[in-house]
């Protein structure tokens, strides 16, 4: 089956607007709610999370879930009324508050009362983790540099491989795909209180280096076209480049994919929000680079006069570029 990709982008184009509005309304509401477009965890906005497990787990003698309402009372006892939870696990016998930072002794104030009206807890399945203000701002905003350096590197390469045409192109598909990313959390940060880490600007990075080769991939099939059939619009060519890859940017995705996919079914809290980021990255990488990307561009150089395609496409030598 082929594909018809320029004759259909106006769909393709209309599903992406689509999902990017939703991304963008979802993280507006996370702003107004949290103060920032995703729903920030620990090493972000500091502070001290604490995680108890019910002692009953180790004797299987568990009968009821912990009870939120009875956690919050004690909070609200402790001046902890803004505090966050989060009951974790199958059988919802694992508490999770993260507040703000707390004391050695007010750690201890605070474990005491829920002992004596949620618990008994297990002392050696207790969590703390405490990171600071000032060092949660410092992560961010090295997360943010980190992408900003990755997609100046991205421009800067594209553009000595190919044109600058392709290079600012294809940094829109990469902003389409993060911003997919960012909007599936947002959601899951409003709706399941799922909170994002410096685990999660590591996981776009590698989105983005993900998503720019499956883009790389099909340019260079629609620049190798141009130099093969010199004379041809370049609606058709793009057309081909985008069918002849159309199996490896397939094939490549799921066999990705699959993977993460059992992480999130099978491996641990820790690392299933980092692979479920990684799928929604890398699934809309796959569907940018086929149906945006290659779209884009036969839309810009119809319009800026340069539909038919020369012999002088194909040179990747940097004193012809324009």
């Amino acid at each position: 089956m082929k594909l018809n990709i320029i004759q259909q982008r106006s769909r393709w184009w209309l599903v992406s607007g689509l999902l990017v509005l939703v991304s963008l309304v979802a993280m507006a509401l996370s702003w107004q709610q949290f103060g920032a477009p995703l729903r920030p965890g620990l090493d972000f906005a500091g502070g001290t999370r604490l995680q108890l497990t019910h002692a009953c787990v180790i004797d299987d003698s568990c009968t009821e879930g912990i009870d939120l309402t009875a956690v919050r009372q004690v909070l609200s006892q402790q001046g902890l009324d803004s505090s966050s939870l989060q009951i974790l696990g199958d059988d919802q016998q694992v508490l999770s508050v993260r507040t703000r930072t707390l004391d050695v002794e007010e750690r201890t104030a605070l474990q005491t009362a829920l002992d004596t009206a949620i618990g008994p807890f297990d002392v050696n399945s207790t969590q703390i983790d405490s990171v600071g203000p000032v060092i949660g701002q410092q992560l961010l905003a090295s997360g943010l540099l980190a992408l900003l350096v990755a997609f100046a590197g991205i421009v800067a390469y594209l553009s000595l491989r190919f044109k600058i045409d392709y290079a600012l192109l294809a940094i829109v598909a990469l902003l389409h795909d993060v911003v997919i990313t960012l909007g599936v959390f947002a959601l899951l940060g409003l709706g399941l209180a799922v909170e994002v880490d410096s685990l999660f600007i590591v996981a776009l990075l590698t989105v983005v280096g993900f998503s720019v080769n499956d883009t790389v991939v099909i340019y260079d099939r629609i620049r190798e076209n141009s130099k093969l059939s010199p004379g041809s619009h370049i609606n058709d060519i793009v057309d081909s480049a985008v069918n002849q890859t159309l199996g490896r940017s397939i094939n490549t995705s799921l066999t990705t994919v699959l993977p993460l996919v059992a992480i999130v079914v099978f491996g641990g809290q820790t690392l299933k929000y980092f692979a479920l980021a990684l799928i929604v990255g890398f699934l809309a990488g796959a569907y940018s680079s086929i149906f945006v990307a290659s779209s884009l561009l036969a839309l810009w150089r119809e319009r800026s006069g340069q539909a038919y395609s020369a012999a002088a496409e194909a040179d990747p030598q940097p004193e012809t570029l324009t």
